[in-house]
């Protein structure tokens, strides 16, 4: 389909209702329901903001798009003080996202929600197509071993935005521009004590640790996939290698790959032009496409 009048430049908040009767704090470019093309899912320890600009551009080239905010992230619900968070519970937020939308859409994941929309696509979600953006069903012990330290290494907070930045800062030294107090007020929280923490339950960290046991089963959903599949991974990525992304082409042959070499793990967030682009051109019909119909109408 040629794209549509561009959308309005910008983004809604409005309320999802997942599992168990969790609220989830979402965006949308564009009205809801049958015009919904693309439903962003944000990683571990991210919200639903990292996905703004690429929401934008695609407002622009009139495909309205949706996002949200896992549980236990950002203005989402978080659970209840004696209920551990399991990996079956963002699967079936997702499921009950998906089932508001009145036409499927191409699940947009980074990392964690990449992962989960694999899960959810495989217990019938029924998602027009798949980007998984620097995840694949088997990742690098080291890297995701580097993030969680990361998020750990701080339980007791930040005495300003300021030193949030330059932790941030020597984290991804390879980001020029700093994080201003503007770019982390969706990231931090304030305590009781006057500290900011991170805006995630620090729960997640202990609950969901043993996440790579999963790694089998996420193969299997893999290699069931029979939707387009565009998988966007990181140059400069230690959680995505090339023996990962070869270990995925095989699981899924008529998969798309896009590198961008200058990308860390946090692939929007380096290069968004080029990941937003990659994205569209993913979206837009494509004369030779097998058995797959065009993820977009005639």
């Amino acid at each position: 389909m040629v794209a549509s009048s561009p959308l309005p430049a910008s983004l809604a908040s409005f309320e999802w209702t997942g599992s168990g009767g969790v609220p989830l704090a979402a965006s949308a470019a564009g009205p809801l329901g049958a015009s919904t093309e693309v439903l962003f899912a944000h990683g571990f320890g991210q919200t639903r903001q990292a996905w703004t600009r690429s929401m934008l551009a695609l407002g622009q080239a009139g495909i309205a798009s949706a996002a949200y905010d896992l549980r236990g992230h950002g203005q989402s619900g978080r659970n209840a003080a004696d209920e551990r968070y399991g990996v079956e519970q963002f699967i079936d937020d997702a499921l009950a996202v998906r089932s508001t939308l009145a036409q499927p859409p191409v699940l947009v994941g980074a990392s964690m929600g990449g992962l989960v929309g694999l899960a959810a696509q495989s217990r019938g979600a029924g998602f027009a197509g798949l980007v998984l953006v620097d995840v694949t069903p088997k990742w690098e012990i080291a890297g995701m071993q580097r993030i969680l330290a990361f998020m750990g290494a701080h339980p007791d907070g930040f005495d300003d935005h300021e030193h949030a930045a330059s932790e941030i800062a020597a984290y991804l030294p390879h980001r020029r521009e700093r994080k201003s107090s503007a770019d982390l007020a969706h990231l931090l929280v304030r305590g009781d004590d006057g500290r900011l923490r991170w805006h995630w339950d620090p729960r997640l960290l202990q609950d969901l640790a043993d996440s790579a046991k999963h790694q089998d089963e996420l193969a299997e959903a893999a290699r069931g996939i029979d939707v387009p599949v565009l998988l966007v991974s990181g140059g400069r990525s230690d959680l995505v290698s090339k023996e990962t992304v070869a270990h995925f082409l095989d699981l899924v042959p008529h998969a798309q790959h896009v590198h961008l070499p200058e990308a860390t793990h946090m692939v929007a967030g380096d290069d968004n032009d080029a990941f937003t682009r990659a994205v569209i051109e993913f979206l837009s019909p494509r004369p030779h496409a097998g058995s797959f119909q065009t993820l977009r109408g005639a």
